[in-house]
């Protein structure tokens, strides 16, 4: 089972998990209280007297733990990292959020929290979150958070279920088998086709099921609506296969798409207000980003200057589609030879010779992009949206890919939630799978999602993934 959460569909279990480390996190701070002043509960009252109240710093501390935890990829449930791996990220996340509590509590010096018991407070909570974790590693499998899933169709549209095979995709429902419609060439594997004599509602009662996804061929003939509203009625969901891949998948399925879905779906919206909170959150993390990576940019410059010679650019700019696929001028550092395009543009490939010793490691940290905040302040991009494409590679792909001008009806972005669920990009193929997740973007855009993908950008660069 799934629930939304800022615009993402996340499985239920990773939302408990959360709602759990939150609540051990803000206990934390109550624990490490008692042992730092050697009370127990029931002396909590006096010091609350004479420091203040607890939970607005309880609150504090744990919003900003789960937050830093979220940043780091730990409630990414696309995330294949060992217990090694877990515990380094867990490690650096509470270091990042100890810094950042030591800081709110600087400003807000009335609120502060003493050195032994913020020590105390971390230490616990690295001793709950990684209990929890453990536990949830147990648990995470079991059929309780998933949701029981019965296709009707047995065609070549259900057979796209059938390749779920990442625990990414499949990890929140159980598939229970597959119901073949009346005329349909079967697709799918015998052994998952189930004995069905009519009726739908009883087959889902004695199976447990809990949603229906109707996955036909062909709705024109043989459409079971008054079995599918006897399910309605009876409690059972019933989903249209686009939409629960949709939900499922965090993309849209191209070869599933057909234009009556984007036209009378929910979603795809671009009201004033959300144009100007787009703007508000572009202004403000541009100029963010600037206060804090200015040394970093000063230091790259100075470095591709070293490198190259003083004559030699720092910076280059190069043609990308944008808004309504108009055209514009995105400003980079220079990662690569001065003649890296003598022979046309080219896509970027892994290890590339072109890149230069400076550049890979720019590009590998991701300092490249930042002169970008630049677009951004211009009004050419926004912080977050479908990374902008070369004219050259644009036309290319638009006639080869269905739908692929559609990602021009919002402002390309510096990250979006492609660079977060897909590798570097480097060819049509590439290009046609992050397609899929920028549809789910647009459809789904808001500003709370806005937020949701700058915090987890943060895994991105500092674990370098995808770059190339």
């Amino acid at each position: 089972m799934r629930v939304r959460i800022l615009g993402q569909y996340i499985p239920a279990s990773l939302a408990a998990l959360a709602v759990i480390e939150a609540l051990v996190c803000f206990l934390a701070v109550y624990v490490a209280v008692c042992i730092r002043f050697q009370v127990g509960f029931s002396g909590l009252p006096e010091l609350v007297g004479e420091f203040g109240p607890l939970w607005p710093r309880g609150v504090a501390f744990s919003a900003t733990v789960v937050t830093c935890l979220l940043a780091f990829g730990l409630y990414n449930s696309r995330q294949r990292t060992q217990l090694s791996g877990t515990l380094a990220r867990l490690l650096l996340a509470l270091l990042v959020s100890s810094c950042i509590f030591a800081a709110v509590f600087y400003v807000f010096p009335s609120r502060h929290l003493f050195r032994g018991v913020a020590g105390l407070a971390v230490v616990l909570s690295v001793c709950g979150v990684l209990t929890s974790r453990l536990i949830f590693a147990r648990v995470a499998d079991e059929e309780i958070f998933k949701r029981r899933v019965l296709v009707y169709g047995a065609g070549y549209a259900a057979a796209a279920l059938t390749g779920m095979r990442r625990t990414a995709d499949g990890n929140a429902f159980a598939l229970v088998g597959f119901v073949p419609s009346l005329g349909e060439e079967r697709a799918v594997p015998g052994e998952r086709v189930l004995e069905y004599d009519g009726d739908l509602c009883a087959l889902c009662e004695r199976l447990a099921v809990t949603e229906v996804v109707v996955a036909m061929d062909d709705r024109r003939r043989g459409f079971p609506i008054p079995e599918l509203l006897e399910c309605r009625l009876a409690g059972v969901d019933v989903t249209e296969l686009l939409t629960f891949l949709e939900r499922e998948t965090g993309r849209v399925r191209i070869d599933l798409l057909n234009p009556s879905w984007m036209i009378f779906g929910q979603g795809f919206k671009r009201d004033p207000l959300r144009i100007f909170s787009s703007r508000a959150i572009d202004v403000l993390a541009s100029l963010a980003v600037l206060v804090v990576a200015l040394p970093a940019m000063i230091l790259t410059f100075f470095a591709i200057k070293i490198e190259d010679g003083w004559q030699a650019p720092a910076l280059y700019r190069q043609a990308r589609v944008g808004l309504g696929g108009q055209v514009f001028r995105v400003l980079k550092f220079r990662s690569m030879r001065q003649d890296a395009e003598l022979n046309g543009a080219q896509w970027a490939q892994q290890a590339d010779p072109r890149v230069t010793r400076i550049g890979a490691i720019i590009r590998r940290l991701r300092i490249d992009e930042l002169p970008q905040v630049f677009n951004v302040l211009r009004g050419h991009m926004s912080f977050v949206g479908p990374r902008p494409e070369r004219p050259e590679f644009v036309a290319q792909l638009a006639e080869r890919i269905p739908y692929y001008v559609q990602r021009h009806c919002v402002k390309p972005g510096i990250t979006g939630w492609a660079q977060l669920c897909y590798p570097y990009g480097s060819s049509e193929t590439d290009a046609l799978e992050k397609l899929q997740y920028d549809l789910y973007y647009i459809k789904n855009n808001s500003l709370l999602f806005d937020l949701a993908i700058l915090i987890q950008t943060a895994e991105v660069v500092l674990f370098s993934k995808g770059a190339r």
